[in-house]
């Protein structure tokens, strides 16, 4: 079978966007050939995204990437064929074959990717799945791979990449996403940088610096939104190392360093780079490639499959976890697998360099139990030892919001927690706790948990507003009442819980828009545009400063009379803590460089409503423990639609 000028030789793999063969051209060139899936072809706009797929790599194309070779993206099957990258991913040395690398390999790692960034920059473009199983380990240098969400900087205008597709599947690997990626937020070339900090701390320690997902995706964005990462010991990343990887890691996107300083900072490849163990698997497999044609014995119109994977259930390109069951990029603390028969590995590696896993690991193990079921005296794989099992019913899984204090309609503290799987000891149980005045964020370790209870011990702290208020949350109880209902129990306070939203899009979507406050009807007309508010509310998750309060007012005298001339305009944000029946608010924040000084600096929190009066929509905001008429807003734009 042939595609364009090139001889398909065996079928890689299978993904939701298509499927993968290991080809060649008439010049005996080795490529991989993606083929988009015949019932996707069918979609305009699915073929605009495989286009502009095929235009980011190309775009990117460099020593540090694999280049596109041809294309034809009109064509009715549409097909691209990527340059084949003779090596391993990051994701498979680390968590399978080898281990954590060294520290000089890590080193040359960190300045081939810099630079692989650098030129993805300069083409104006965000990779925004920078991850290892995206990350091809060649004797050359490492190779960058896999521009299937890439984003082009001049087309997106406020599109963070936490973006869901119309089946609701995530863009983006939770675990190396950067904090603005977690918010919602628009993404520009720092979001990259940070996920190369979080790659080069797996790479010389394989352990993720916020979390392998274990406890659930949304724990794992909770860390990395505000918590501090969890970086190698100093004799697996030295200072210099360290250092780079904290700059990367700084939640700040300002304050990273842009790929062109980290490439200047570190020194060139020289030499072998590779530890040898590591080059041992390349040459192996190369010398398989060199007659797989051969051994094959597939025609040119008849493609010969590589060794069975089942259904790939990883992303749009094909990647998945090895079991189908967790993150694709979840690291392994068993120690390092030994090298299987060679001719498994070539597919392996080809389906790693043709743009993900493709279940490799799982064609392995059933290549194995082939061989031991046919009397094949091949010793079976070393058999990773069993995780303790994960304990927390399905019925208390996800997010539950409750008032402590008040009452539904007037809170004074409220309680939110998010439930993930775990094992005893995991922090499963993730806290938001909004009082009259602070909000306090963090994490809570699993003790127990049975059909009708779970219990949550020992907590650690990860946000305080305002700075040094919160303590850690003390021993919680949860009780199931029904499928909609928990019991909530921490020392005499106790809660009836709801469950709520969760995820990425928490916010109700009739509250998302821009709102203006109402005239004061006792001004005369000419006074009344001289006390505006304007209230902004924006989509994301639990945890980020959703909400932006733009007020303008005449400044006074001592007396309090309006003075004439310029007015006093404020700014300030506000984070989400709940997202229920009210949209529940922390202590608002300042912006100092936009605030006049005059500005009132009440940082009560609050929780936000809609009611409708007289047919129309009034978006009422209320300080929480006190009885304050509230402020009334109508809707400037936004809403659900």
């Amino acid at each position: 079978m042939r595609v364009g000028q090139f001889r398909l030789l065996a079928r890689l793999g299978a993904g939701g966007m298509g499927r993968v063969f290991l080809a060649r051209s008439g010049g005996g060139r080795t490529v991989a050939v993606k083929l988009v899936q015949p019932e996707l072809a069918q979609q305009p706009a699915f073929r605009e995204r495989f286009a502009r797929e095929v235009a980011a790599a190309r775009r990117a194309g460099g020593v540090w990437t694999a280049e596109v070779i041809d294309a034809d993206t009109t064509a009715e099957v549409p097909w691209v064929a990527t340059a084949y990258v003779p090596g391993p991913s990051l994701r498979d040395v680390v968590g399978r074959e080898f281990g954590p690398l060294p520290a000089d390999t890590v080193r040359v790692l960190a300045h081939g990717l810099a630079q692989a960034l650098e030129a993805i920059h300069a083409g104006g473009l965000v990779h925004r799945d920078l991850k290892p199983s995206n990350v091809l380990l060649a004797v050359q240098g490492p190779r960058i791979i896999d521009f299937g969400i890439a984003r082009a900087l001049d087309s997106v205008t406020g599109e963070g990449a936490l973006t869901l597709t119309g089946t609701g599947e995530l863009l983006g690997s939770p675990g190396f996403m950067s904090p603005e990626q977690v918010r919602g937020e628009r993404v520009g070339t720092a979001s990259d940088i940070f996920c190369l900090g979080s790659l080069l701390a797996y790479a010389a320690s394989g352990v993720q610096p916020f979390g392998d997902g274990a406890s659930g995706a949304h724990s794992v964005m909770f860390r990395i939104a505000h918590d501090e990462p969890r970086l190698p010991e100093p004799e697996d990343l030295p200072g210099d190392l360290a250092g780079l990887v904290r700059a990367c890691l700084r939640k700040d996107p300002a304050a990273r360093p842009d790929a062109a300083s980290i490439a200047a900072h570190l020194s060139a490849p020289a030499g072998p780079w590779l530890p040898a163990g590591v080059l041992s698997l390349i040459g192996e497999q190369n010398a398989e490639l060199l007659d797989f044609e051969v051994r094959g014995g597939g025609r040119a119109e008849d493609p010969a499959p590589c060794p069975p994977s089942g259904e790939d259930t990883g992303s749009p390109d094909g990647t998945g976890s090895p079991d189908g069951t967790g993150s694709p990029d979840a690291p392994t603390a068993a120690p390092p697998r030994r090298r299987h028969r060679a001719v498994i590995a070539v597919c392996t590696v080809l389906a790693l360099a043709a743009g993900g896993a493709f279940a490799a690991y799982q064609a392995r193990e059933e290549q194995e139990k082939a061989k031991r079921a046919s009397g094949s005296t091949t010793s079976p794989a070393p058999t990773r030892p069993a995780p303790a099992a994960a304990i927390v019913p399905v019925a208390f899984l996800g997010a539950w919001e409750g008032v402590v204090r008040g009452d539904q309609d007037m809170p004074s503290e409220t309680r939110r927690i998010e439930i993930t799987q775990g094992r005893p000891g995991d922090k499963a149980g993730t806290y938001v706790q909004v009082g009259p005045d602070l909000m306090c964020m963090g994490r809570s370790a699993l003790v127990s948990a049975s059909e009708d209870a779970v219990v949550l011990g020992e907590s650690s702290l990860t946000t305080s507003t305002p700075a040094k208020r919160c303590k850690p949350s003390a021993r919680q109880t949860l009780t199931l009442r029904s499928a909609d209902l928990l019991e909530w129990k921490s020392g005499k306070d106790t809660a009836t819980l709801k469950r709520a939203k969760a995820g990425p899009e928490a916010v109700p979507a009739a509250f998302v828009g821009q709102w203006e406050s109402k005239p004061f009807a006792d001004l005369p007309a000419g006074e009344q545009d001289r006390y505006r508010t304007f209230l902004t509310v924006t989509q994301g998750p639990i945890g980020a400063p959703l909400v932006r309060i733009v007020t303008s007012n005449p400044r006074t005298d001592k007396e309090g009379n309006p003075l004439p001339g310029g007015d006093a305009t404020c700014v300030k944000t506000a984070t989400l803590g709940g997202a229920g029946n009210l949209l529940v608010l922390g202590p608002v924040t300042f912006d100092p460089n936009r605030s006049d000084p005059q500005c009132d600096r009440d940082q009560t929190s609050r929780n936000l409503r809609i009611i409708t009066y007289q047919g129309k929509e009034i978006l009422q905001d209320y300080s929480m423990g006190t009885d304050a008429e509230p402020g009334e807003f109508v809707r400037k734009w936004g809403g659900a639609g």
